[in-house]
């Protein structure tokens, strides 16, 4: 149950964040997040396309690939929540759904989906996120660990 409420919590906290946004001035961004040292610049970006704007000429080909993608994502979750064990894969995919059907709500409610701050280091000051980018990025990398821990293990 803990797992469920973790997706539904990550889905909902990140379009939270989007409608306070997307409601606020959009001639109050980029701005410097509040405590973050200058870290962390708000912004209001709708990205019709996959990360950086990828085929966002190609709208229902950006809405049918993620859906189709989370579908495979929610078949691993629910093939391995019943299991014992698999914590690391059911964390991963939890993760994944969770910042996955925030997006995919807003590229089928919006036809785009609200990214809206940026990591000021190095190359990643270009590239504006969302919360649910970072919770499917932070998914995958749990779940390759996981998978290369796994390998390790049998060798």
């Amino acid at each position: 149950m803990g797992l469920l409420l973790l997706i539904l919590t990550a889905a909902l906290v990140d379009l939270a964040i989007k409608s306070v946004i997307e409601e606020a001035d959009p001639s109050e961004f980029p701005k410097k997040l509040e405590g973050s040292r200058g870290l962390i610049m708000l912004h209001r970006k709708h990205n019709a396309g996959f990360p950086m704007g990828v085929f966002k000429s190609r709208p229902e080909f950006v809405k049918v690939v993620p859906m189709v993608v989370l579908s495979g994502v929610a078949g691993i979750f629910f093939w391995v929540y019943p299991k014992k064990g698999y914590g690391a894969e059911k964390l991963g995919t939890s993760l994944v759904l969770g910042g996955g059907l925030s997006n995919l709500y807003d590229r089928m409610k919006k036809g785009y989906v609200v990214d809206y701050f940026s990591i000021r280091l190095g190359k990643l000051k270009k590239i504006v996120f969302n919360l649910g980018d970072i919770f499917i990025f932070l998914g995958a990398v749990i779940l390759l660990l996981a998978e290369f821990a796994e390998t390790v293990r049998e060798r």
